[in-house]
């Protein structure tokens, strides 16, 4: 295929495969990292919340249920907003747009600090919901028009590590920040929320200046880079694509996709969410919670980095996503037999590798259809459908812990979902041939 273009273009095979591999190693130097971070810090504004919880919750007064629905109630508008947020992205241009949603989103997070009730708590979840609408799909389309399909996977990867990082490193510094509690008179939960919440504003700034809304505007490369990278991404073949965002959601594919996404979402924030009062629970200090807690996302970042080298190399996605639903739903499963911290740790570690593993997997199979404008739209519909799971997740495991007493009856509700979606992502071979 790029042999074809690269000899259509008067430039020799090996010329091209050198100056494409050359454009793709500088984007990914230039758009990955502050990509990344800024994912690093959505993720950690979403679930450190379940940091907050362990001084926030008796400070003003929530029951776990309360706690649960305002964790999830962010994918409420959330998933309301996620459609429209792309479309004007993929109008107004990636850079403005992304840079736009970071500021707000960061404001916002570092908002929650000001919360003093449930219904507080719930207004300001609600608007970080509508204010960082679209940026995880976003990041998804525009690396689809920065990176050929072969090297698709690997850099989605690298952006998705930022999931199991931000919990690598952030769970730790979350419970530490608790320690800062009466410093200056505000809970060590509202320095929290401060401290992790403005940065994303200041790397909102930093896109303006740092990105480009295609490669044919990148200053980074030079002319025959770009002319590379454009031919390749121009020759790429789709099976039978969509174009547009309407025909696009009423694809078999498309509502297939929603369906698996929103599994893994259930799995992905009920874990991450409750992992530190289920670890509390243990009799831990605040402290420890935060580095025991950072130990399964250790894992969880290097097993998805592997696997999504293993994918890259056999092509077998659809294969692979099963793999990691049935790993998350026996992990999940599993961790329910053992009373004792560790044995029950280690299961939702597998859970956690799982989910996270499938979640960089999954990105990767609707590109092989969607194009233009319904790839900008259709993967925000797909995502803001399962996100809904980032709701579910949360608020099911904070129901069931006040109506049961324990957190195992959560773990195998999440469990029994994502073994449904183990089924249906399976039939994806039936729809989808070149994944």
């Amino acid at each position: 295929m790029s042999v074809a273009v690269a000899t259509a273009s008067g430039v020799e095979p090996d010329a091209h495969t050198r100056l494409l591999e050359s454009a793709v190693a500088k984007n990914t130097r230039r758009l990955v990292p502050i990509l990344g971070l800024a994912y690093l810090f959505n993720y950690l504004d979403r679930t450190s919340v379940g940091f907050a919880a362990l001084q926030m919750n008796q400070a003003i007064g929530l029951t776990a249920a309360q706690f649960g629905w305002g964790a999830g109630i962010l994918f409420f508008s959330y998933c309301l907003l996620e459609v429209p947020s792309n479309v004007l992205m993929y109008r107004f241009g990636a850079r403005r747009w992304l840079a736009r949603i970071m500021i707000t989103w960061g404001l916002a997070a570092a908002a929650t600090a000001f919360a003093v009730g449930p219904m507080s708590f719930y207004v300001i979840r609600f608007m970080l919901g509508v204010f960082e609408a679209g940026f995880f799909p976003g990041v998804i389309w525009y690396i689809s028009i920065w990176f050929p399909a072969r090297y698709r996977t690997r850099v989605l990867a690298l952006f998705m590590a930022s999931t199991p990082l931000s919990s690598l490193l952030g769970s730790p510094i979350s419970a530490s920040l608790l320690s800062m509690d009466g410093f200056l008179g505000l809970g060590g939960w509202q320095w929290m929320f401060l401290i992790e919440g403005l940065p994303a504003t200041i790397l909102g700034l930093a896109c303006l200046w740092l990105l480009a809304d295609t490669p044919k505007d990148a200053t980074w490369l030079d002319e025959n880079e770009r002319t590379a990278l454009v031919n390749e991404l121009a020759s790429e073949r789709y099976e039978k694509p969509k174009k547009d965002l309407w025909s696009a959601m009423k694809d078999i594919r498309v509502v297939l996709l929603t369906t698996i996404t929103f599994a893994f979402t259930i799995g992905s924030y009920g874990i991450g969410i409750w992992l530190p009062q289920i670890l509390k629970g243990h009799g831990l200090s605040n402290i420890a919670v935060g580095w025991v807690t950072a130990i399964p996302y250790l894992f969880a970042t290097v097993g998805m980095m592997a696997w999504a080298q293993y994918v890259d190399r056999s092509g077998k996605k659809i294969l692979n996503l099963v793999a990691a639903l049935v790993l998350s739903a026996v992990g999940l499963a599993a961790s329910t037999l053992f009373d004792a911290m560790i044995p029950a740790l280690i299961c939702l570690t597998l859970a956690l590798i799982g989910t996270i593993s499938a979640r960089t997997v999954f990105y990767t199979i609707p590109q092989s259809f969607l194009t233009g404008a319904a790839a900008a739209g259709g993967l925000a519909f797909i995502n803001s459908v399962g996100a809904f799971g980032g709701f579910v997740g949360p608020y099911l495991v904070g129901y069931l812990k006040d109506a049961t007493g324990s957190y195992n009856a959560g773990m195998l509700g999440m469990a029994a979902i994502l073994l449904v979606s183990v089924f249906i992502a399976g039939s994806l071979k039936l729809v989808i041939k070149n994944a």
